[in-house]
């Protein structure tokens, strides 16, 4: 395991109140191939588009945009493959984060290619290798890494490949045993269909919050309406924020709806990352001491933020120095 240090970074959120809280993300830290077309792609032939190679994972990303966010120590636990695992921990630690990664001696990093349609309201499809990032196993975890810790977050993607999901299920059990509030993103409907939603609901009873995308909340309750979905949710998870996207955000609790955050208007560049960096803003304005609704609004701040970004990461400025290192693997961001 490699602990990569803390590096300093403004948040810019307007955090309420102040607190030495400590989260740790645990999750996917993936290579996102980002490539940016307009229309539709080009069957059996070239179709131009800019292409970038950028950090990414939606646990990864989550993390990044809590740090930038503001409101206490970020740490991140994840699995990476020997390939990229000195890069994407500069990377980390560049937007605020603590990296804890694990170095798979088989497997590759997790790779994803995102395919954005710049003509399509930025809307993107992702193809992906989840490679090194799903072979979190129980011998991963120790209670140790709940030391000083605040809030646990898990992403959704852990529960998508049995090692990871037995890794789960012991976290679950640290957190239970310390009085550790947690947090889970389902993070894809696609595998949620192949998981199947019984067994999903049974895998995160008692989490304490649920971030569901619209998709995913219509998904696990079988209703077509987000609110009606979302109140249903709760009677199952105490608190449930339901990201709608350009429709802004649902807070729902015991069976009721009880607040609808409106979206920030933006110009979408990119939706990649946006519901993590919701997530991620969320869970950071949740350490300073705020309710629900203040973080979801903070969260919608930031997911306005990241549609208008390239990649799912909040920017980050670096000195000089360090451009040359920071190139990703086998290619150039």
């Amino acid at each position: 395991m490699s602990v990569g240090s803390v590096a300093g970074g403004e948040g810019e959120a307007a955090c309420v109140g102040s607190s030495d809280g400590t989260l740790l993300v645990v999750g996917d830290v993936i290579t996102d191939i980002v490539a940016r077309h307009q229309g539709p792609l080009a069957a059996r032939t070239d179709t131009v588009a800019a292409i970038r190679t950028l950090p990414g994972g939606a646990g990864a990303n989550v993390a990044c945009w809590a740090a930038h966010w503001g409101g206490g120590e970020v740490r991140l636990l994840g699995r990476v493959g020997a390939d990229a695992a000195a890069w994407h921990e500069l990377e980390l630690t560049a937007c605020g984060v603590r990296p804890a990664l694990v170095v798979d001696p088989d497997a590759p990093t997790g790779t994803v290619i995102c395919l954005v349609d710049t003509s399509a309201a930025a809307e993107r499809t992702l193809v992906t290798d989840s490679g090194a990032s799903l072979r979190l196993t129980p011998d991963d975890w120790s209670d140790t890494l709940l030391d000083g810790v605040t809030r646990l977050h898990l992403s959704g993607y852990l529960l998508f490949s049995a090692g990871s999901r037995a890794f789960v299920e012991r976290a679950l059990e640290g957190a239970r045993a310390r009085g550790v509030p947690v947090s889970l993103d389902p993070a894809s409907a696609g595998f949620l269909v192949e998981l199947g939603v019984d067994r999903f609901l049974t895998l995160v009873e008692g989490i304490d919050v649920l971030l569901p995308s619209r998709d995913e909340a219509c998904l696990l309750t079988g209703l077509p309406d987000a609110e009606d979905a979302a109140a249903k949710l709760s009677r199952h998870v105490p608190l449930v924020v339901t990201k709608l996207g350009a429709d802004g955000a649902l807070v729902a609790r015991s069976g009721t709806v009880s607040a609808r955050i409106p979206a920030v208007p933006a110009t979408p560049t990119d939706t990649t990352g946006a519901g993590d960096a919701f997530t991620g803003a969320f869970l950071a304005t949740l350490l300073t001491g705020a309710g629900p609704e203040d973080a979801a609004r903070e969260g919608c701040r930031a997911g306005a933020r990241a549609v208008e970004t390239v990649g799912g990461r909040p920017p980050v400025t670096r000195p000089p120095a360090q451009h040359r290192r920071d190139a990703p693997p086998g290619g150039h961001g």
